[in-house]
């Protein structure tokens, strides 16, 4: 009995270490930063959009029936003050509810909030359609996919502008036109972040005479960059910042915000957009504005302070390091634009977008009751 005891306990030890031994990352330590990994970005998020809009869409029957009870926002001690369930994505658009989220906590706020932030677009779509979340941070162009695929909520809010840069080792780079006869490396094929450098590579005439060389994820970008001096890359903040802290001979060449911007009046390069189930705005009119109010107060105050909205970030686990948040943050771009303006800037970019290939947005334009100025 004892040699079958003795056994069993070594054959359990021997099936632990396996686990442990399997679950270390096979990682290479001048290839991959620790670091740089840490916030999943909009821009590769939004590159499941249009399936994680049609899965959503497709269960919010089974998802909400027989649920209505759970769906309802938590009343507070005031019954026409709900508590407001917010989910978002791990990323810059986060970023931005840093500060609200923290004067939440401490009972600072007109309005109380619950928060959930999500590592994957779907899950906070998926809350969306269910009615588990009453406001959502999302990619721009997964929003409009979304509402031509299942309706049910309202823009009132761009969070996020664009977090594009272009970087390079060296000092080749100084504007657009300087990229003709050149590779650039980039994630997202057939996604936003394609989309917006062709925009801008055909406004200034070169489309052409760019070669785009695509990889998985940002960090093989990196790596093929140190490979090639020469090669360009086009990263997302704030894994840019990451990079660049890691490896001194990066740097920023252009802000793909500030070059849309350069040849395009009529609209913006907009990554993330604050949505309202309009069940919710139907019935909390005064109460969203209420929160918009303290969401744009919230993010200027992480635009004023990076240093101390940068160790809050890290508590979220968007950013690994304060240092790393605290430099990202002014190249991030956080805003609060709503109204008119919104609908303007917004409406612009989802057009380039369906220019070049209709099923970035869902196939179609959203109609005017995506929009929701506050009129």
């Amino acid at each position: 009995m004892k040699r079958i005891m003795i056994i069993v306990m070594v054959a359990a030890l021997m099936l632990g270490l396996c686990a442990c031994i399997g679950a270390q990352p096979t990682t290479s330590s001048d290839t991959k930063p620790a670091d740089t990994t840490a916030a999943p970005v909009e821009t590769d998020a939004a590159a499941t959009a249009g399936t994680t809009a049609e899965t959503a869409a497709a269960t919010q029957s089974a998802e909400t029936a027989g649920n209505s009870e759970t769906q309802a926002p938590t009343e507070s001690a005031s019954t026409d003050a709900p508590v407001l369930r917010i989910y978002s994505l791990k990323g810059p658009t986060s970023m931005g509810l840093a500060t609200l989220l923290q004067a939440n906590e401490a009972g600072q706020t007109q309005l109380r909030y619950d928060s959930t932030i999500c590592t994957a677009a779907d899950e906070v779509t998926a809350a969306l359609v269910n009615g588990s979340a009453d406001i959502a941070l999302l990619p721009a162009n997964a929003a409009a996919t979304l509402f031509n695929k299942a309706g049910g909520f309202s823009v009132v809010a761009i969070n996020t502008l664009g977090v594009l840069y272009v970087v390079e080792n060296g000092e080749s780079v100084q504007s657009v036109k300087d990229l003709a006869g050149k590779t650039i490396c980039l994630t997202g094929k057939g996604t936003t972040p394609e989309y917006a450098l062709r925009y801008l590579l055909a406004a200034n005439g070169i489309e052409d005479q760019v070669t785009l060389e695509f990889k998985s994820e940002a960090q093989e970008v990196v790596t093929a960059m140190s490979e090639d001096l020469a090669m360009i890359g086009l990263l997302p903040q704030p894994f840019v910042t990451a990079a660049m802290m890691q490896n001194e001979n990066l740097r920023i060449a252009l802000d793909l915000n500030s070059e849309w911007n350069s040849v395009s009046t009529d609209s913006a390069m907009v990554t993330g957009v604050t949505v309202v189930r309009n069940e919710i705005l139907e019935q909390y009119p005064e109460q969203i504005q209420t929160f918009l109010a303290e969401a744009a107060e919230g993010v200027d105050q992480v635009n004023d302070d990076p240093e101390a909205a940068a160790e809050l970030i890290v508590n979220m686990e968007i950013v690994a390091k304060a240092p790393i948040a605290a430099k990202a943050i002014p190249y991030c771009n956080l805003v609060c634009i709503t109204g008119e303006g919104m609908k303007s800037m917004l409406s612009g970019y989802l057009q380039t977008l369906y220019e070049q290939n209709p099923k970035a947005v869902g196939e179609s334009m959203p109609s005017d009751d995506f929009y929701y100025t506050g009129e």
